[in-house]
């Protein structure tokens, strides 16, 4: 599981529970857990895994937001695609270059790699992001919708286990992008 987490501003709320979280599943001996955060930049924050508080305030980035070069650095770490989820938690403001984005990520899906978008990672689940993006992630066959922290377990269950998630998100009442 690679968790690939924007830093910008509007994404706080997700970011520590995505910390948390990620903490978490990298107790579990049956997965291998990697962590990344990115702006501009990309930091990947694996090997502080073990300490959810030198995770979660070990990094603070600088602003804006390039979604490519953080899935150009997901990617480049991927071993074993069939066996390899990666959940972009973003609301998807591609600063950087638009077409490379979706070209990337669409190479990640190609790759075997289960991808998901979660939008927001919050109590209340509500994101402000790019529909327009959310749609083209759809149109690539990449999930994506918002998920409140009592229902990420699940997820990364139906993820795990290779349930159809769109399903999983009408189930549980989650409001999922449709391609346009």
């Amino acid at each position: 599981i690679i968790l690939c987490v924007d830093q910008s501003g509007s994404m706080a709320t997700s970011v520590v529970y995505a910390g948390v979280f990620a903490a978490v599943l990298a107790t579990l001996r049956s997965v291998q857990t990697r962590m990344v955060v990115f702006d501009t930049a990309v930091v990947d924050l694996t090997e502080q895994l073990d300490d959810p508080v030198d995770l979660l305030f070990g990094v603070q980035l600088e602003g804006g937001t390039d979604i490519h070069q953080a899935l150009t650095y997901c990617q480049s770490v991927i071993r074993s695609p069939r066996d390899t989820i990666v959940i972009l938690i973003s609301d998807l403001f591609e600063g950087g270059d638009r077409e490379a984005m979706l070209r990337r990520a669409a190479s990640i899906v190609a790759s075997g790699t289960t991808m998901i978008a979660l939008l927001a990672l919050s109590d209340d689940g509500a994101p402000s992001y790019d529909h327009h993006h959310a749609a083209e992630f759809a149109a690539l066959g990449i999930p994506a919708f918002a998920c409140t922290p009592d229902l990420f377990p699940e997820l990364m269950a139906a993820a795990i286990s290779r349930q159809d998630l769109g399903q999983w998100a009408a189930r549980n009442e989650v409001v999922a992008s449709r391609a346009k």
